[in-house]
């Protein structure tokens, strides 16, 4: 565990960011294989199939996450003030919590997956594949929740080293059991869904066994779990607008792909390639934001305020570099970077497209995220949900239908009548929706900067300070 109270601002931050990231570059590389080995051993229909569940996967647990964001807020706030008694039934409480809610998802998720993807418009020859890789994984949702949960405590007390060896090993498990399930033994996508539930319960059980042994903060003991409804109550508090943020993209990005949809394939493959290296490409950028919403938790319960703005300013230098750096690498080698996914020159093509438009403005992303991180870790988190949901669904989404033509499309009879400019009939097409991506980053981070500005933030804590 890491007091980030003390001793180096930016080295606090770096250090600490470090085995995040790699963890969760380790945890990116469940989606990444999968596509991977789907792509090129069973077709673009099955990368596509694959593709088109995770934005539902993400609708189903991302109010759950927001609220366990509360949790380990309070958790990291609880431990900058050495309250350590707090911390432990923080713990028990989020562990209580978490496990019901996978059994609720697990539930909502399985019985509805069809309705949901006619619901978008997915392509009926690409249904059945995505019904059976999406019920499939939501069959683990306990070892995801239950490693997650066990990763964001174990940051909250400063600890980022801990989640990284228990993710390594399940991921180097992921990749072998891909091969093993979809190669040799023919399961199709059902065996890549399978392959990354059985790596994420061996992470979820191993971090378990090791942490009871070595860690009294963080010990997981059925008998003597405590549910505190106070400390729930306040998780809560922080937690639903973050958890109500979290839904809102996650029906968000569930509508942006009710757009592609409509260009068939080819598209829906391209953006599913383009969003895993994304997911890659962006997690410097979110780990530096998690690290300095931790760093900001931990100054605020030691009543070290003025400690923040320097952690804001080191962040934004280093988040900022990185971005750049990967920005030129992604533009440099775009197409392999696709290839790796699928041989289709026209999948290629239309990925190549996205990663140039989208990455030039990976770095506007890592302001954002950079200033998000201090107004969460300082507890506010209504207004970054409304910030949130202002750059996605005032800007995003009604710019990718305006832009791509599906705008126009729908309304083309009165469209006609009113003299619609070219640019607005769909010339851009599918080009149109990645442009209102670094559009909406960019919106959020001009109202985040603002807000940010107005230092009101700083009444949001939960821990009473000194005069």
């Amino acid at each position: 565990m890491k007091d980030l109270s003390v001793g180096s601002v930016g080295g606090n931050i770096l250090k600490f960011t470090v085995p995040m990231l790699v963890g969760n570059l380790f945890q990116q590389a469940y989606n990444f294989v999968d596509s991977i080995i789907v792509g090129q051993l069973i077709g673009k229909e099955a990368l596509a199939a694959v593709g088109a569940s995770f934005p539902i996967i993400f609708a189903l647990i991302s109010f759950v996450i927001g609220i366990a964001t509360g949790g380990t807020i309070i958790i990291s706030q609880f431990f900058g003030a050495k309250d350590y008694e707090k911390v432990r039934r923080s713990i028990d409480t989020l562990y209580i919590f978490i496990f019901f809610a996978s059994i609720v998802i697990t539930t909502l998720g399985i019985t509805l997956s069809r309705h949901i993807f006619e619901l978008i418009n997915l392509p009926a020859e690409i249904i059945p594949d995505a019904k059976v890789y999406l019920n499939t994984f939501l069959l683990g949702t306990v070892f995801l929740f239950g490693y997650n949960g066990t990763a964001s405590i174990l940051r909250g007390l400063g600890d980022s080293m801990t989640p990284l060896v228990f993710l390594i090993i399940s991921s180097i498990a992921n990749i072998g059991l891909d091969i093993l399930f979809i190669k040799y033994l023919g399961m199709g996508v059902q065996g890549a869904a399978l392959a990354t539930v059985v790596a994420h319960g061996g992470a979820f059980i191993s971090a378990i066994l090791y942490l009871n042994r070595t860690h009294k903060l963080v010990q997981l003991r059925l008998k003597e779990l405590v549910f505190d409804w106070e400390i729930f109550w306040k998780s809560v508090k922080i937690g639903i607008p973050s958890g109500l943020q979290q839904t809102f993209v996650s029906f968000g990005m569930v509508a942006l792909f009710r757009i592609v949809n409509s260009f068939g394939t080819n598209v829906i493959a391209a953006y599913s390639v383009a969003g895993r290296i994304d997911s890659l490409a962006m997690l410097p950028a979110m780990n530096f934001g998690q690290a300095l919403s931790t760093f900001v938790g931990q100054n605020i319960g030691a009543n070290k305020i003025h400690r923040i703005r320097s952690g804001l300013i080191a962040t934004l230098g280093m988040s900022s570099l990185v971005s750049i750096a990967i920005t030129c690498i992604i533009i440099l080698f775009r197409q392999q970077l696709v290839g790796l996914f699928t041989p289709d020159p026209d999948v290629i093509a239309v990925g190549s497209s996205y990663l140039i438009i989208v990455s030039s403005c990976y770095i506007v992303f890592s302001i954002m995220f950079s200033l998000t991180g201090v107004l969460r870790g300082a507890g506010d988190t209504i207004v970054p949900m409304f910030i949130t949901l202002l750059s996605l669904w005032i800007i995003r989404i009604p710019l990718a239908s305006l832009l791509s033509g599906r705008f126009y499309a729908s309304f083309s009879s009165w469209g006609d009548r009113l003299h619609f400019p070219t640019l607005l009939q769909g010339s851009l097409a599918e080009k149109g929706i990645w442009l209102s991506v670094p559009i909406a980053w960019l919106t959020g981070a001009i109202f985040s900067y603002m807000y940010y500005r107005t230092g009101k933030w700083k009444t949001k804590t939960l821990i009473k300070q000194k005069d």
